[in-house]
Parts: C-alpha cells; structure tokens; sequence
C-alpha cells in the first residue's frame, strides 16, 4: 500500500513545532487571566500578547529579523518574559546572558554571537559599559527601568532607548510570522567549555516547544499553574519554562533576586504551585528565619537539577511543604531532559532508601527519543546492573542544533549520532541512570558551570604559582564548588586567601575557589595531574 502518493505535505496538514503559539492561544483563550506578577503589577494574557507582539513589531521596524541576534542581560522580571516572544517572533534569536558573569566573558559573547541589539536591566549597565569598551561593538541598546530594582541601581544609564518607548513604536496587531522552518534558531545559550571560553549553544523551534511540553508532564503542571521565578531565565531559558507556563496558561510570579522572605511571602500571597532551581534555592527557603516564613497554601512542586538533595534536606522540604523532583540535563539538551520518575509505593520505603532513589538521575524526558550510558569506545551501552561505568548519550528532538560557529567542537559532541555528554554514569536493571563523575571537569555551583581550567588559567596567572589543579568540592548550599590544589614555586609564598582573591579579581566572584590546598599535586608517569586522586580527598569514601 501506498501511503504517500497523493499524501503529500501541505499547509493545511503541516506547520512547524513553535513554542510561540503557547502565548497566542492563551491570550486568545484566557485573554483575562494574570499572566504576569511583579511587585505591584498585575498583567493579562491579553496585554502580555499585545507587549510581545509590539516589541517584534518595534525590532522589525528597526531592521532586526531572521538570523539576528537581540541579547538580554535581564534578571527575572517580565521583560525577560515577553524578551522569550518578542525577539523569535520577529523572526531573531534570543540570547539571554548571565548576569554574573565577567565583562570580559559578556564581552566575547557579544562579539562572537554579533549582537545587533542589546536589551539590559539598568542595575547591570556598569557591567555591560566594562563589556561594551572590550568588545568594542555598538548594538542597539534598550534599557529597562524597573521599579522594582534598587533606587542606585536605576540611576545608570547607558544612554540607550528606553525598553517601553520602544514598545510605544510597535503595533500591537503585528502579523508576525511563523518560523520558516521548525529547525530556525529561536535561541542562543552560551555554556562553559572546557577551553575556559564558553560556546553558543543553539536551540531551534522544534526543540523548544517539545521540552516545554515534556516540562507539563514531568512537572505535572495542569491549567493554570502559578510559577516563582527562582530559577534564572538566563539559564538554558530557564529550562524552558517561559514557554511551559504559558502552554498551560499558568502565572508567571517574577522575583529579581533569591532571597528567602521574599519567596515564602509571593508563595503565600500568590499560591504558588510550582518553582524551580538548584540546591541552593532549597537552602535559601529552609535557612529562612521562622519569623518570615509564611503558611504555605498549597504544596509546592519544587524541581530540582544538580547535587541531589540529601537525606535530611528532603526530610525539611517535605515538612516544610514541598514535594521535590529531581531532574537531570545540559544546556546542550534544553535544560532537563532526565527526570527521577518517582513510583507511588516507594513512599513506604524508610527514608534513607528514598533519599538513595531520590540521588538516581532517572530516565528520560516523554520529549527525549534515547537515552543511553554507553561504552564510548564501542559505542555499546554497559550492562545495567548499576557498577558498569559509561558515558551518558543521548538522542532526540530536544538536542540542540550545535554549537554556533564551531563545526568541530559539534561533530565531536555528535560523533558516533549520539550526544556525547561527557558525564560518567551507570545504569540500573530498572533502567535509571545515576552520575558517577564528570568527564569535562564542568563544576556545577548553584546550577552554573564552571570550567576547571578557566580557573586553573587564572591561579598560573599569580606568580607564586608552578601547578593548579581544579576539582568540584561538594557543598550542601551550592552543590559543588571550586576547591584549587596548588604547588608553589621553589622559596615562593602565598596564602588561601590571596589566591582566592586574585581568582575573584580576575573572574566571576562564583568561580572563584572556595578552598586552596597547598601541597605536591600527583601526577601520571607522563607527568599528567591525576584529579581523579584529588577528588578521593575531598570527596572520603
């Protein structure tokens, strides 16, 4: 039987995958519902669509469109929110840019992604100022004045357009256009290599809308969820939930720092149901003083990626009101694409045995087609009795397109037509993965990667130092830190603490080792630092 002659694609039967159609049927469908909360502003569904469709209209007007570059250097607040829809439905690609980075690294992001505008919270105009002298590179700047930032902060100016005058250019009937094809960029995420410089990753349409719906089942988000912005939208876009939120209609509750009072009184005032974040959030709400924590209305889907939670920090959250989900993934693969699938009768189990299921990093996403922990010399998956160590692979729609500007950094990634994630793991008989190293020597503190040799680089900057090793230390806030073994050159002198403040003096501040241990770093016959020993030392049993 034929089952193609005749069968054809057409535009009646097929249209590409876009997350952007999330925000239209909302404000279609739920015009009146709150969309966003920041502070004391309340918007509609309806006026977060008129606002995104402006900001694409305003951006086209100003010959921004297809295969250009809009940057945010945003904290969590509703332009980030609408940056998420405006700029691809112009038909350009988002970059959104860690706020807590250098301005050296910002600067070479700039550059190497061709930034034709930049869109930047005025608390962070010292950083992009610094930023903009290094890279040497005059984008459009549009600046957003929020009134939720401190009284100093708004006072800087880059001299820039201001964000709601620009979208007083805009129309709000803007027939904006579908991506040409579901494979177009729609966003641009920078990642640590382990070069020290970062790489953008690129994220397409397709992509996008599948992660953001898999985040809906894995988080169990129903209709109208209402979302705290803990997690930074600057990250893997916040793992894709400006996209998941408004699939489901739900509230976005914007937060512009992580601050414990802060969060437990927008949960009780708002019925927050869902949030997100890295160990480190979770530290945040538990070592919050009694006196400012609030009832909370509601149990609280709390996902969490990084560290897994030990024992005695889920025991709190569960008491505190929280139900955890541990979920696993890379900026490469959208943000999570493993989750910890938790089976009902395990709640019988004694909670060491829960916390020892909780560390398991899980199986994959509905919207990640293969998972794999292989041998990745025969590229043959290890045997799944949870010792065999392989290396985590994987394959689907939700890996991204590559790594812009770099054929040979994405055909290693894909050699083989598997992601190769770089990330040791094994695999248990019930098919659940759990990480064993890192390959890369990426730290992961707070939910932000570090390179090793970035640092590394910085410490054989000071003169005193003839060999710098860099591990991931754990921490029961971050996760994991830097923690830097240091051999000093022959009758040479330095402390803990001015290395560490040489490091911060020269990188982001969380970079910057937390620990320097000075002693003979072990090497290979070949003369290579084994990490792996110096992990054990830091890292007993």
């Amino acid at each position: 039987m034929d089952f193609d002659t005749g069968l054809e694609r057409c535009p009646a039967n097929h249209q590409p995958l876009t997350p952007l159609l999330f925000l239209e049927r909302a404000g279609a469908v739920f015009p009146d519902h709150t969309a966003v909360v920041h502070g004391a502003l309340r918007r509609s569904y309806r006026e977060l669509r008129d606002r995104c469709r402006r900001l694409a209209s305003a951006l086209a007007e100003r010959g921004i469109g297809r295969g250009d570059v809009v940057a945010a250097l945003l904290p969590n607040i509703p332009e980030m929110v609408e940056a998420h829809y405006g700029v691809p439905m112009a038909g350009a690609v988002l970059n959104t840019i860690n706020t807590r980075l250098d301005a050296d690294t910002i600067a070479y992001i700039l550059g190497h992604g061709e930034a034709k505008a930049v869109i930047v919270d005025r608390e962070f105009a010292p950083l992009l100022r610094a930023a903009l002298a290094i890279a040497g590179v005059s984008p459009l700047l549009v600046e957003v004045d929020d009134p939720e930032a401190p009284e100093a902060a708004r006072a800087d100016t880059l001299g820039g357009l201001g964000y709601e005058a620009l979208l007083a250019e805009g129309d709000p009937g803007f027939a904006w256009e579908m991506p040409r094809d579901e494979w177009d960029a729609i966003t641009l995420n920078y990642t640590s290599g382990t070069t020290g410089r970062p790489k953008g990753v690129v994220y397409h349409h397709r992509g996008a809308q599948l992660l953001a719906t898999g985040n809906v089942l894995s988080a169990g988000m129903g209709r109208h969820p209402v979302y705290l912005w803990t997690l930074p939208m600057f990250h893997c876009n916040g793992w894709c939930f400006p996209w998941t939120v408004c699939a489901v209609a739900g509230t976005h509750v914007c937060l512009r720092a992580v601050r414990g009072e802060a969060m437990w009184r927008l949960m009780a005032e708002h019925g927050v149901s869902h949030m997100c974040g890295a160990p480190v959030v979770m530290a945040a709400l538990l070592d919050t003083p009694e006196e400012q924590k609030r009832a909370l209305p509601r149990q609280v889907q709390f996902v969490v990626a990084g560290a897994p939670p030990p024992e005695a920090v889920l025991a709190r959250m569960r008491e505190a009101g929280f139900n955890v989900l541990h979920v696993y993934g890379l900026t490469e693969c959208y943000g999570p694409a493993v989750v910890n699938e938790w089976h009902a009768e395990w709640d019988a189990l004694p909670p060491p045995e829960q916390a020892k299921l909780m560390a398991r990093q899980g199986v994959r996403y509905l919207a990640l087609e293969d998972l794999q922990v292989m041998d990745p010399a025969a590229m043959a998956p290890v045997p799944a009795d949870g010792v065999a160590m392989g290396e985590v692979m994987m394959r689907g729609n939700v890996v991204m397109k590559g790594y812009l500007k770099d054929r040979e950094a994405t055909e290693k990634a894909f050699a083989g037509g598997w992601f190769r994630t770089g990330d040791l793991a094994v695999r248990y008989p019930d098919g659940y993965v759990q990480l064993r190293d890192r390959s890369k020597d990426i730290i992961i503190s707070g939910g932000e990667n570090i390179s090793s040799i970035e640092v590394e680089d910085r410490l054989y900057r000071h003169p005193a130092v003839a060999m710098a090793a860099v591990v991931a230390k754990p921490d029961d806030k971050w996760g994991e830190v830097p923690c830097a073994f240091v051999e000093l050159k022959p009758g040479a002198s330095a402390t803990e603490a001015e290395l560490i403040a040489f490091c911060r003096e020269g990188l982001a501040g969380f970079k910057a080792p937390k620990q320097v241990v000075f002693t003979e770093l072990p090497r290979t016959s070949t003369g290579k630092i084994q990490k792996h020993v110096l992990r054990t030392r830091i890292r007993p049993g």
